[in-house]
């Protein structure tokens, strides 16, 4: 029997996982085993999706919380190498772009297994972000690239990345999307917080460099100002978000805003479901942008550029490239106004890409 390790760390690592190692149980000759490496360990951040997404519990858990990237990708690496001492794993998938993914591509590239990277080849070009050095070297150290669109097939050849290692699947994410969807009710949620389905936005914010400084955190706390003038916002905030205001003395002013309904991260099932019932969603995320592309719900990024091109350009989009309520404004009003980009579904966001991806890994390992 081949044997199989999956990386997980930070929260987008689930959705992707798990309809992975699902789709891997048709096959009777590869044993497939989760890792997690601790990155994010609370019960809102990792726990609950291993529960929501019916995902068995990790085989190993590293217990690597927290650190600078530098330290907790020592600290992965160390520990991650005595479990594939032990396991001598057939091959290690990793997904994503976070610490974790970078350290246990390196870590397994070094103990001589192959590496399988999920969500492979985008590309922000902006390399401040530390998930851009994450995506660029792990995709050098990976044997077989999974794309979600065709733009990081051409990212990826115009890297050297030899084209038979490059398979273009589509996006697993939505798979869980899809499957989860039916059991994502947001009614009593809405209900507690007298709210009506369409009538509010919901918003996300946690990238460092918006959320670190406090001269960010004011522009946040400006653009929740002027949503809130207009529509209720519900604002589950991320610890790191949470501890700047905190630190910075702002979580009050925040906190006591009529209309902003500030709540701890929410479960995967409760987060789609409010996404599903929103007005609008503002982010600076890169896994919302594919899940309202795939809903067809208006999405602002507050980001300068994008390594999801495809949810610009067919999805439903729009980039804001700067922290400023100034220019969010009218593409608020444009939402507001019945204006918003349509969008479709690109192509492969089918809901079997994990299966494309598991018959791949079978044959790899065969």
């Amino acid at each position: 029997m081949k044997k199989i390790l999956h990386v997980v760390g930070a929260r987008p690592n689930f959705m992707k996982v798990a309809p992975v190692h699902s789709a891997l149980q048709q096959y009777a000759n590869v044993r497939s085993l989760i890792v997690h490496t601790g990155q994010h360990a609370d019960y809102a951040m990792s726990e609950v999706f291993f529960r929501q997404l019916g995902m068995p519990g990790p085989v190993y858990f590293l217990g690597i919380r927290s650190g600078t990237h530098t330290g907790m990708t020592a600290s992965i690496m160390l520990e991650f190498e005595k479990v594939l001492s032990k396991e001598s794993p057939d091959l290690v998938v990793v997904v994503g772009d976070v610490t974790s993914t970078l350290a246990c591509a390196l870590t397994s590239v070094r103990c001589g297994i192959p590496v399988a990277h999920v969500e492979a080849g985008l590309r922000s070009r902006d390399r401040e972000m530390p998930e851009e050095i994450n995506r660029l070297l792990t995709d050098q150290l990976s044997d077989w690239l999974f794309t979600t669109e065709r733009s990081a097939n051409e990212n990826l050849i115009a890297e050297n990345i030899p084209a038979h290692k490059i398979h273009f699947v589509g996006n697993c994410m939505i798979d869980s999307l899809q499957n989860c969807l039916p059991f994502a009710d947001a009614g009593p949620l809405l209900q507690g917080m007298g709210l009506t389905s369409g009538a509010y936005a919901l918003m996300t914010m946690h990238r460092p460099s918006n959320v670190d400084d406090r001269e960010g955190l004011g522009r946040v706390i400006e653009i929740v100002r002027l949503v809130t003038a207009r529509l209720p916002l519900v604002f589950p905030v991320h610890p790191r978000t949470r501890d700047r205001l905190m630190h910075f003395g702002l979580w009050n002013q925040l906190a006591g805003m009529a209309r902003l309904h500030c709540t701890d991260p929410l479960g995967y099932l409760e987060f789609i479901g409010m996404m599903r019932s929103a007005r609008m969603l503002l982010t600076d995320s890169g896994g919302v942008q594919e899940e309202t592309t795939y809903l067809h719900i208006p999405c602002l990024t507050f980001r300068r550029t994008t390594e999801r091109p495809i949810t610009v350009e067919k999805g439903t989009n729009v980039l804001i490239d700067s922290l400023s309520a100034q220019q969010l404004e009218p593409h608020f009003q444009d939402i507001l106004e019945g204006r918003s980009k349509c969008g479709e579904i690109p192509e492969g966001w089918d809901g079997h890409a994990s299966e494309r991806i598991a018959a791949v890994l079978n044959q790899a390992v065969g």
